[in-house]
């Protein structure tokens, strides 16, 4: 099993020797990842279902706080969790996923996507609500593509993006992967069709959650993709025992994501560091 640790800006602040500290202990205590989460905008009475978020709430941009991870770590990989990928044009979010791969030595290998909640913040990016999962679909498409070209150009003429004979360089450090995460039937499905794993949300229960999971893998094997070759990633808590691991495990789950449950730094070290402990996690 792998672990991540989720770092939420909006709960634990942005103070940069915070997260700096945090991230180093994660990776010195055997965690295999960090994680980000993203909203481009919020406005008074945004919410998702019984959570509202207050506008004042800092949730900063997740590649500028993860270029600046990777710049004081050494071995710890790099992840969102999500970024809202309708909201980004994908030409642009090409070179700058790239350029972060190639400066953090190819740690860029849990770029995590969906496709937002909030109305309002699509009406803020210029983005038709209704729309933004067929925009998602073409951005992975427009990003692969764009990664896989070479000096001649690559072309793309689709209903959102349309270029003809680019080339985006740098490239990325070997293939950079594509998770996708969501609580919808679509989620899981464009996870089987495009995705390299899927990270299902956190208000699903325990049955939704399988079902999804089961969708991934149905939708990849009809699609001709190997199933197996998909990853599963979950929530988990900083809490959890080796029983609990052990469970997440049987049900297939490949990668635990969790995050310290107080904002303040040395109680985040303290967990942290009793995770590992009672996991037996190793650098």
């Amino acid at each position: 099993m792998k672990f991540g640790l989720f770092y939420n800006t909006g709960y634990y602040g942005t103070d940069p020797d915070q997260m700096i500290a945090v991230a180093r202990h994660a990776e010195q205590c055997g965690f295999e990842s960090f994680y980000l989460g993203e909203h481009i905008a919020l406005y008074p009475g945004a919410s998702v279902g019984a959570v509202t978020f207050p506008p004042s709430t800092p949730i900063a941009d997740p590649l500028e706080c993860l270029a600046f991870v990777a710049a004081a770590t050494e071995r710890i990989l790099l992840g969102t969790g999500v970024l809202l990928l309708p909201y980004h044009q994908p030409v642009v979010l090409a070179k700058r996923l790239a350029t972060l791969d190639v400066l953090s030595k190819g740690r860029m290998r849990l770029f995590t996507v969906g496709v937002g909640a909030l109305p309002g913040e699509a009406m803020a990016a210029g983005v038709d609500f209704a729309t933004r999962g067929r925009r998602a679909d073409e951005a992975i498409d427009v990003l692969r593509l764009l990664w896989d070209g070479d000096e001649n150009g690559v072309s793309f003429d689709g209903e959102f993006f349309s270029f003809t004979r680019l080339c985006s360089f740098p490239k990325p450090l070997g293939r950079l992967p594509i998770h996708v995460g969501g609580s919808s039937p679509a989620a899981a499905r464009r996870a089987g069709l495009r995705g390299d794993g899927y990270f299902p949300g956190g208000g699903l229960t325990e049955a939704g959650r399988a079902a999804q999971v089961d969708l991934m893998r149905e939708t990849a094997r009809a699609a001709g993709r190997d199933p197996a070759a998909l990853e599963y990633t979950r929530w988990g808590a900083i809490d959890m025992t080796a029983d609990e691991v052990a469970a997440h495990a049987a049900n297939g789950a490949t990668r635990l994501v969790v995050g310290p449950s107080s904002a303040e730094e040395s109680e985040q070290l303290d967990q942290i560091s009793a995770l590992a402990a009672r996991l037996a996690l190793s650098p």
